[in-house]
C-alpha cells in the first residue's frame, strides 16, 4: 500500500474524490506521523472537524469551513416573479427651464406658447405614448403634451431587493460604492490581490472586528471591507417593541436597508434612501394607513425647493406623508437622498406593496442614536 500511496495520480484522485487513508497505512511512510495530516474533504470538516489536522495543509481548510467558508454556502434566494418588474409607466425629466404644455400632439409640434406651463424645479412626468413629429419627440402626459426638446426620457434604476425562503443564516449586505476593493487584515491597506466589488454586489458577513470607530466585515477568506462601504441586514425575526403581530417591515436608517418578515423568517430585504439631514426619516413604530397603486407627490415652492414627482408607484404611507415608495428619478440607494420619505427601487417596491396592507406594520430604527427622535423636528414629510 506504501507503493501505491506513492503514486502522484492517484493521490489526486483520491483528494479529489474526498477520500481519507486510514492512519495505520499512512504511518508506513512517515516517520513522525500525524494521523490527521491531510486534507480533509469537505464534508468531514464540517462533520467531523475534530478528525481534521489543525497543521499543515488541511488546517487551513478546517478553519475556512468552521467559519462557513468553505465549501461556500449561498444565501437562500428564491427568484422574483417576473411581474414584479412592471412598473406602468414611462417618465421624462423636464429641463431647468419652464415646460410648456399643450392640448395637442399637433400643437406641441407647431411650437407657440402652449397652454400651460411648469414652472422650474425638480420636475419629472408621467407619459402614456411618445410620437414623433418633425424630427422631435412629443409625450402626452397626464398635464398634457410636451416637446421632446424640453424634456428628457427617464431610465428606471436597477432593482437590488433579495427575496428568501428562509431565513439567511447570518448576516449579508449590498455593497454601496462601486470599485471597493477588499484588506486582507480588518483597518489594514487595501489587499493588491484581494477582490474588488461592484456597486450592489451582495456578500455574507462571516465575522466582524472593530478597528477605532468602524467595524470591519469579513465577507471571504483574507477579505474584509469597512462598514462606510456596506449596507448590511442582520436577520432578527423577533418582532421589535410596539410591533404586534407575525408580518412587519423593518426600515434601518444607518445601515439604510430594510427587511420584511413574516410567519417568524426573514422574506426579503433590501438597500433603501430614506431621508437626508434635515428631512429626516422618523425613527418609531407605525402603521400603513394608506395603499396607492400611484401618487402623485409634489412640495417646496416655485423658484426655490420646488418638486413635482408625476405618477409615483407603489405607495405605501405610514407616518403623515412620508411612505415607502418606488424611486424612478434616482438610483443612489444605500445613501440618504429623500425629503423623508423610503425610496425603494421599482422592483423592490412593487414587492413590499404586494406584501403589505393597510395596518402592516413599520418599524423605523436607527442604531447609531444619531437621527432625532423629537417629534417636534419633524414636520409631514415628503417624496
Amino acid at each position: 500500500m506504501a507503493n501505491v500511496l506513492r503514486s502522484p495520480f492517484l493521490s489526486l484522485i483520491l483528494l479529489l474524490s474526498g477520500l481519507t487513508v486510514p492512519a495505520g497505512r499512512v504511518a508506513a511512510q512517515q516517520s513522525s506521523p500525524d494521523p490527521r495530516d491531510f486534507v480533509c474533504a469537505p464534508r468531514l470538516q464540517l462533520r467531523q472537524p475534530q478528525r481534521c489536522s489543525p497543521y499543515g495543509p488541511g488546517a487551513r481548510a478546517t478553519e475556512l469551513a468552521r467559519q462557513g467558508l468553505f465549501p461556500p454556502k449561498p444565501l437562500p434566494i428564491v427568484a422574483f416573479d417576473p411581474a414584479m418588474n412592471f412598473v406602468p409607466f414611462e417618465y421624462v425629466r423636464a429641463g431647468s427651464g419652464d415646460v410648456r404644455v399643450y392640448a395637442s400632439a399637433e400643437d406641441a409640434e407647431g411650437g407657440g406658447g402652449g397652454e400651460a406651463r411648469i414652472g422650474p424645479g425638480f420636475v419629472y412626468l408621467s407619459y402614456a405614448s411618445r410620437e414623433e413629429r418633425g424630427g422631435m419627440s412629443v409625450y402626452s402626459t397626464p398635464r398634457g403634451y410636451v416637446r421632446g426638446d424640453e424634456v428628457s426620457r427617464v431610465t428606471l434604476p436597477s432593482s437590488p431587493g433579495l427575496a428568501f425562503s428562509r431565513t439567511p443564516d447570518r448576516p449579508f449586505g449590498w455593497v454601496i460604492s462601486g470599485g471597493s476593493c477588499t484588506s486582507r487584515t480588518p483597518g489594514g491597506p487595501l489587499d493588491p490581490q484581494g477582490v474588488c466589488f461592484t456597486r450592489q454586489a451582495v456578500v455574507q458577513v462571516y465575522d466582524v472586528q472593530r478597528v477605532d470607530e468602524w467595524n470591519w466585515y469579513k465577507v471571504g477568506p483574507d477579505q474584509w471591507l469597512e462598514q462606510r462601504l456596506l449596507g448590511v441586514v442582520n436577520p432578527d425575526p423577533t418582532p421589535p417593541p410596539g410591533v404586534t403581530g407575525d408580518r412587519w417591515v423593518s426600515v434601518n436608517l444607518y445601515e439604510q436597508t430594510l427587511a420584511a418578515y413574516d410567519q417568524g423568517e426573514l422574506v426579503f430585504a433590501t438597500v433603501v434612501s430614506s431621508g437626508r439631514n434635515g428631512f429626516w426619516t422618523q425613527p418609531g413604530v407605525f402603521q400603513v394607513w394608506a395603499k396607492l397603486q400611484r401618487d402623485d407627490m409634489t412640495g417646496g415652492v416655485a423658484g426655490g425647493n420646488y418638486y413635482y414627482l408625476g405618477d409615483v408607484p407603489w405607495v405605501l404611507y405610514f407616518d403623515q406623508s412620508r411612505a415607502l415608495h418606488g424611486t424612478y428619478w434616482h438610483g443612489r440607494f444605500g445613501t440618504p437622498t429623500s425629503r423623508g420619505c423610503v425610496n425603494l427601487a421599482p422592483r423592490d417596491s412593487h414587492w413590499i406593496y404586494d406584501f403589505a396592507e393597510e395596518g402592516t406594520w413599520v418599524y423605523v430604527w436607527d442604531p447609531s442614536g444619531n437621527t432625532p427622535t423629537d417629534p417636534a423636528a419633524y414636520g409631514p414629510g415628503g417624496a
